[in-house]
């Protein structure tokens, strides 16, 4: 949600591209662990949409250094937000490698 509130500052020229990309891989790493929680009874299922979620924050890490770049945001922003995505990057690991603790059978 941060990011969201972050890229309604953005230039209006990127509303169909970096607003909307990063908005949209921010949110889908929210959404695929959703649907791998809900997947959890089938381990390759579970393990299969968690990749989809740590697909989605990489893109969401690489969006956030086209923002840095383009000055939309501001270094602290960016370590700021780099940080809680990185995090959320080793939490998505950690439930990859131990499926059983997420009750995948």
């Amino acid at each position: 949600m941060e990011i969201y509130v972050v890229t309604k500052q953005f230039p209006k020229e990127e509303t169909y591209s970096l607003t909307d990309q990063i908005r949209r891989s921010s949110r889908s790493v929210n959404i695929c662990t959703i649907e791998a929680y809900r997947k959890r009874r089938y381990p390759n299922h579970f393990v299969s949409k968690l990749t989809d979620a740590d697909m989605e924050n990489s893109e969401t890490q690489g969006w956030l250094e086209f923002a840095l770049a383009c000055n939309y945001i501001t270094k602290e922003l960016y370590d700021k937000l780099y940080a809680q995505s990185d995090e959320v990057g080793r939490i998505v690991q950690y439930m990859m490698s131990n499926p059983e603790k997420f009750g995948a059978a």
